[in-house]
């Protein structure tokens, strides 16, 4: 069942060469959420200098996805040995690596990975041995992390789910736990979008800031997790993860993202195959076409974020500032997000007769450019992108039908003839995308769009994919 079946045993093979005391058999893992799955997987030892010399033993399972997905990892303690949790083990054994959260093939390998687990093991030990009676008391505790670790359910886990995953349990997944992810975390919940929304932690380390503090103060429904199994089966996967290297360009900051995504989404849409992806991710419109280009999912369940915000503050400002409540319901930002956004609307039954239509569309262009105006001067904050992104999560999980304007793919609208995202108006639904809203014809409007689409696709053309 491997979709990459030559380049599997490939590494394997390589494995084999370099550490010949490992042993590879074929059994069943449980994921989180009760899901198996059969799966290759291996187990040995790795040399580890720290001190003395020691042969720590692994166990690692590859996903049916690999090379595309990093594998599962786990340690092997013997009777005599006790973990010692740390920066890169958790209380189970799982073994967590910056190389695990930055795997991207083809740079990415099994070789690599051990490599860089023994380093990391030379810095920080992962096991200590116990006396005889400790050992006794260890018992328990390693026949737990056998289970999980020889693809056992984990009744406690399964438990929770219960029934609730027979197409009912609408389960949310955020990934990156900065200002945004939080922010998203935060206003799913209040929204009451979903039974269980997961925040993916992506960061180094024991969770921090924010993340440590919705474990704290143990938010209802809410789990904080490293592990992309954690994902399993969710309706929506949320991106706003950015990444935060040194790149002296901006093509460099955005092909950092594309790296960084490459590791994500094959994971992600392994684990939630179903799944709508929701780009909240900087520069939307690109990353919106990396995840589609890197998911393979169908243009309707990739999604960015584009300008549903600006779209609600402009129909609110239309109809509450400027008193303009019949322009509002069909009135839409679209495009690019930033300055190159422009208004624009749906529906064009504004007079009877040429010359009442054309004074009515220069009203309407004066109230729509003072509208604008005020729309300038509201940055988006995290917060607010995460009010946004549970408004749009509410109308993808509870199949609302609702008109947003959101990145979708422009290809065939306006003359654009490049595979870029920009916001349209779309009807939103369980499964994505369900139509695009014709917008009225209007040259400006046309001319915005067409050259946002040229400029995106030679930004894209540039990138390494």
């Amino acid at each position: 069942q491997y979709k990459f079946r030559d380049l599997t045993i490939e590494e394997l093979k390589n494995v084999s060469k370099t550490y010949p005391n490992f042993t590879f058999s074929m059994n069943t893992y449980t994921f989180k959420d009760g899901s198996q799955k059969d799966l290759l997987n291996f187990s040995g030892t790795v040399p580890v200098k720290y001190g003395n010399s020691y042969n720590i033993p692994i166990c690692l399972w590859i996903l049916d996805s690999h090379p595309f997905a990093p594998p599962i990892c786990f340690l092997k303690p013997t009777a005599n040995m006790s973990i010692a949790v740390g920066k890169h083990v958790d209380a189970r054994g799982r073994i967590y690596l910056p190389y695990l959260q930055n795997w991207s093939h083809p740079k990415s390998t099994l070789i690599g990975l051990i490599k860089e687990m023994i380093a990391k093991f030379e810095e920080e030990l992962p096991l200590y041995s116990v006396s005889s009676s400790d050992a006794a008391r260890q018992s328990e505790l390693l026949s737990y992390i056998a289970r999980i670790t020889e693809g056992e359910t984990d009744m406690k886990s399964r438990s929770k789910t219960g029934g609730r995953n027979e197409g009912c349990f609408n389960k949310i997944t955020v990934v990156g736990a900065g200002d945004l992810g939080i922010a998203c975390v935060l206003a799913v919940a209040a929204k009451d979008v979903a039974d269980k929304v997961v925040l993916l932690d992506l960061s180094e380390g024991a969770a921090k800031g924010g993340a440590m503090d919705l474990e704290i103060f143990a938010v209802p429904n809410v789990e904080i997790s490293k592990d992309f199994s954690a994902s399993a089966d969710s309706k929506v996967v949320v991106l706003t993860v950015n990444s935060l290297g040194n790149a002296q360009t901006y093509l460099d900051v955005i092909q950092s993202n594309v790296d960084l995504f490459r590791g994500i989404i094959p994971a992600v849409s392994h684990y939630s195959q179903n799944a709508v992806l929701l780009v909240a991710s900087h520069p939307v419109e690109v990353m919106t076409f990396v995840s589609w280009k890197l998911s393979s999912f169908p243009k309707s369940r990739v999604i960015g974020v584009g300008a549903n915000l600006d779209s609600e503050r402009f129909q609110y400002m239309l109809t509450n500032l400027l008193k303009a409540e019949v322009l509002a319901k069909d009135a839409w930002v679209v495009g690019e997000q930033g300055e190159d956004k422009v208004p624009s609307w749906t529906s064009c039954n504004v007079a009877a007769n040429q010359t009442e239509a054309t004074a009515a569309r220069n009203s309407r262009e004066k109230v729509a450019n003072r509208a604008m105006e005020v729309l300038k001067g509201k940055g988006q904050r995290s917060w607010s992108v995460g009010l946004s992104v549970a408004d749009l999560a509410d109308s993808i999980v509870k199949d609302k039908r609702k008109v947003h304007s959101v990145s979708t793919l422009a290809k065939g609208c306006c003359n654009i003839n490049s595979e870029v995202f920009l916001s349209l108006p779309c009807i939103l639904g369980s499964s994505g995308v369900i139509e695009t809203v014709r917008l009225e014809e209007d040259p400006l409007v046309q001319e915005k769009l067409q050259s946002s689409a040229g400029s995106i696709h030679d930004l894209q053309q540039q990138l390494k994919l």
